[in-house]
């Protein structure tokens, strides 16, 4: 039986590196140690002075980025408000915006699309169905 979703025709997206998703609230941004080890050579740093500078272990055991004091990614590069780890960011950056809490009703995307250009860019790329299931199945 096929899946249906209010988003059956699709959402576009595409990401204009504006920083946008990278701040705001305090939380978490998990991340694994492959990652860590992928975002320390885009780096040019060791795995340990990457973990040193911008890790934080939760309950004893995840591991997340840290933030600065305002709420932004440590990674996030406070002038440009670009990633300094764009290619290798973790995959919970990698799949915004198809995290649960943007796709459960449409009022959702709406929201996210307010602090995000790149939902409904018009030159974003159109996520299928599948595409999107996908993605969202590859969160947190």
């Amino acid at each position: 039986m096929e899946t249906q979703r209010w988003y059956n025709d699709g959402l576009r997206f595409g990401c204009r590196q504006c920083g946008g998703c990278c701040g705001g609230a305090p939380g978490y941004v998990w991340t694994t140690d492959s990652e860590i080890v992928a975002m320390a050579k885009e780096l040019g740093i060791s795995r340990t002075q990457f973990e040193m500078s911008f890790v934080r272990l939760i309950f004893g055991r995840k591991k997340s980025l840290t933030e600065r004091p305002n709420g932004d990614c440590v990674l996030l590069n406070p002038e440009t408000k670009k990633c300094m780890v764009y290619d290798t960011r973790p995959v919970q950056c990698r799949t915004w915006p198809f995290w649960e809490q943007n796709l459960d009703k449409p009022s959702s995307w709406k929201r996210a699309a307010k602090g995000c250009p790149g939902c409904n860019n018009p030159q974003g790329k159109l996520y299928t169905l599948e595409e999107i299931e996908s993605e969202r199945a590859r969160t947190f």
